[in-house]
């Protein structure tokens, strides 16, 4: 049986940029055939338009420039096999295709059986599935090849049918988001696919951060026998190359970057420093400011800035009010020091007391309350949004998930900026992303008193945030029950939470809906992160 050389192009293709990947597709195609000697190349799932293109594919024209890009490059390629993955318009209707191009012309285009409709996933709202489509398999150097797109390699039948028609080896292009655990689901799922098939399996994924989505590459490579590879190096570009022997249907890795640290917190903080660079510089932003409190959040914030954008292009800021403590102005300059960014105060005194006078005929014989300590955030928030217009850059907001789903956060206050890193991320879980990092860097680059000390607000004396909530651990083990895992209050009541805690917790996350419509969009790690994946109305008579 023949044998070929496979290049799978794990690169970011950034959505809408049209221009800008049919070039980089051009320039790859010719590096797989010139420099990795390879031939076939595999794009990632819709590597022309980028993913997810959501309403651009509701515009004719940006349709119509998708199909003569995939012609020019068509056009172009010679000496080698290449699958590009494209949205296909056909009069009305839109398919996710892969089309394979060869010798100057696409020679077949496959297009997606199995449109997910689900958590992050909507591309039922986009696209069609040709269910008289027959299956796609075509010839690279003497080995029948089958394509099957993303999730289509969840179900058995679209393998089969490649088996079928007489597939030895299935390439799977993919633009499949992170999230915890996904690693493992992957790992399992194709040795299903290949305990079913018996032949090879190429499971190329795309990289790169687009708005709430990470995508983290980790390509892998089963063999027909049951071997799953080790997968590529995740949340990097690579070329990832091997050769794929059709009589024993296994491969074996020309170019190949493992992934040498595939621990649950090394790869969520990969996933939150790529998704905060590649959102800052997508968007056209060199720098970032960050309010910098004294408190664990803001400095997980000004570490994973400090990562993903480098520590010349990071400015903390200091907004010292009335009852912001010494200790919590010292720890902010530690840190600031420990990182190497420039540190700049700015005291809210006089603005709030501006706003206090104004508003002082308004209240006048009403006691002092949250909208005292609101207006607190709020001038904060202001400041470093005026610091970002008048210098250039983006202000990173630092809000947690736990304090989103309680609304335990100040809007147009203390979440105020244009991205939440943290926002899929639970307290407890902050903590424990902030001891990791200082254990990876070998010196605390988050001072240890900032992890130590109870959390705190600061607008108010002798504030602390379990005052106002449960304890962290207490409350996060309820979210998560509730957000991630969609328990109902009787669930967990029956888990043996307190049943008034419980009450409590889940009116705080029905009440606060309005304020999370209107946070920053922030790198999703978890299975169900706020956004996208949960859309629950704001007015609702459902409890």
């Amino acid at each position: 049986m023949p044998s070929l050389r496979l290049a799978l192009a794990q690169f970011d293709f950034p959505v809408g940029a049209l221009a800008r990947n049919e070039a980089r597709i051009g320039e790859l195609i010719a590096q797989a055939r010139d420099h990795h000697h390879a031939d076939v190349v595999l794009f990632p799932e819709l590597a022309l338009s980028g993913y997810p293109p959501e309403d651009l594919l509701l515009r004719p024209g940006f349709l119509a420039e998708c199909a003569a890009a995939i012609a020019r490059i068509a056009a172009r390629v010679q000496g080698i096999v290449a699958v590009v993955g494209w949205p296909q318009a056909d009069g009305a209707v839109v398919f996710n295709a892969a089309s394979v191009l060869r010798d100057g012309t696409i020679a077949a285009t496959c297009r997606k059986r199995e449109l997910p409709n689900y958590a992050v996933f909507d591309e039922r709202r986009y696209f069609e599935v040709d269910r008289d489509a027959e299956p796609c398999v075509f010839e690279v150097a003497g080995v029948p090849c089958g394509v099957v797109i993303c999730e289509d390699v969840w179900y058995p039948e679209p393998a089969a049918r490649s088996v079928r028609a007489g597939a030895r080896l299935l390439l799977v292009p993919n633009a499949s988001p992170f999230e915890r655990d996904k690693h493992a689901q992957r790992d399992a799922l194709l040795a299903t696919r290949v305990a079913e098939s018996r032949i090879g399996i190429a499971y190329l994924n795309t990289v790169g951060g687009q708005d709430a989505l990470v995508f983290d590459g980790a390509s892998l490579l089963a063999d027909g026998d049951g071997l799953i590879h080790p997968s590529a190096r995740a949340f990097e570009s690579h070329w990832l190359v091997a050769d794929y022997d059709a009589a024993t249907c296994r491969f074996s890795k020309v170019a190949w970057p493992v992934e040498t640290d595939a621990g649950a917190t090394s790869l969520a903080w990969r996933a939150l420093v790529l998704g905060t660079r590649d959102y800052c510089h997508k968007n056209g932003f060199e720098r970032a400011w960050i309010g910098l409190s004294g408190g664990i959040d803001s400095a997980l914030v000004l570490a994973l800035a400090v990562d993903a954008l480098g520590a010349a292009n990071v400015t903390g800021v200091r907004l010292p009010s009335r009852y912001t403590s010494d200790l919590s102005n010292d720890l902010a300059q530690e840190q600031a020091r420990a990182l190497g960014v420039s540190l700049m105060t700015v005291p809210i005194e006089a603005p709030f007391r501006g706003f206090l006078d104004a508003l002082a005929p308004a209240f006048a014989g009403r006691a002092v309350d949250v909208t005292e300590e609101n207006l607190q955030s709020r001038c904060r928030g202001a400041l470093l949004m005026a610091l970002a217009n008048k210098f250039g850059g983006l202000v990173l907001t630092t809000g947690n998930k736990s304090e989103y789903a309680v609304g335990y956060a100040t809007i147009y206050g203390d979440m105020c900026g244009g991205y939440a890193p943290l926002k899929d991320l639970y307290k407890t879980e902050v903590f424990a992303l902030a001891r990791w990092r200082n254990a990876a860097a070998g010196a605390p680059v988050i001072p240890p008193a900032v992890i130590e000390r109870p959390p705190s607000a600061e607008l108010r004396d002798n504030q602390r945030d379990e005052d106002s909530l449960p304890p962290y651990d207490v409350l996060d083990a309820i979210l998560v029950r509730h957000i991630d895992q969609e328990q109902s209050r009787e669930d967990i009541v029956g888990a043996g939470f307190d049943a008034a805690t419980v009450d409590r917790v889940l009116r705080l996350v029905r009440i606060s809906e309005w304020k999370r419509q209107q946070a920053a969009p922030g790198p999703k790690v978890s299975r169900r992160a706020f956004g996208r994946e949960r859309r629950y109305p704001i007015t609702s008579g459902w409890r």
